[in-house]
């Protein structure tokens, strides 16, 4: 899924991506808790497709999470 998008990408699709709130991104780009950039002189952020998806993979999984993805992939 993450292919389908460009690699940069504007707050609406990054909010897409990650399946959250538009507002929720903007607040955590803002405060620095998402890798987000902004051109000089510019409100908008950009975000580069490849550090969200290393930031997503950065929180730990935990074992029961991957067995029911594991026995819903079996299925």
């Amino acid at each position: 899924m993450p292919d389908e998008f460009p690699p940069i990408l504007d707050t609406a699709m990054a909010a897409e991506l990650l399946s959250m709130n538009v507002d929720v991104v903007r607040r955590m780009a803002r405060d620095g808790e998402l890798p987000a950039y902004r051109l000089p002189g510019a409100r908008a952020f950009r975000f580069f497709r490849d550090e969200l998806m290393e930031y997503v993979r950065s929180f730990p999984v935990h074992e029961k999470a991957e067995e029911e993805q594991t026995t819903s992939l079996d299925t």
